[in-house]
């Protein structure tokens, strides 16, 4: 299990996953809303085969990350992202938007090639 803190003084050069102060907050209350201990539990960001475009973003609570998990915490919010679906995402922020056409949780991804019309898939 790797972490984006910062061990020894040597800060990591890695690309990092950032997270959106909005997108925090409404992370931590929905994890606090399904009763879990945001200090362990976070939020899980994943890559799966889906979409027209081919790829596709994936998010889900986890109590506690995998043993092969990167960690990434932004404003007392835990990431987990597995190795497989970092090479995809590495360098994303994670955001929170809310308007008149939608809500939710949005990736801007550095990587994308191309997305479909909808954007709710991708290729890199």
């Amino acid at each position: 299990m790797s972490t984006d803190s910062i061990d020894g003084g040597e800060a990591d050069t890695r690309p990092k996953i950032e997270v959106t102060e909005d997108a925090a907050e409404q992370a931590i209350s929905l994890l606090e809303g399904e009763d879990l201990d945001v200090s362990e539990a976070g939020l899980r960001l994943f890559v799966q085969q889906g979409g027209c475009a081919g790829l596709s973003y994936g998010m889900r609570f986890d109590d506690a990350p995998d043993e092969d998990d990167t960690i990434y915490e932004h404003h007392d919010l835990r990431v987990f992202v597995d190795p497989a679906s970092l090479k995809y995402i590495e360098g994303s922020i994670l955001d929170y938007e809310s308007g008149l056409q939608a809500e939710g949780f949005h990736v801007d991804n550095p990587n994308v090639v191309s997305e479909c019309g909808c954007g709710e898939s991708f290729r890199t």
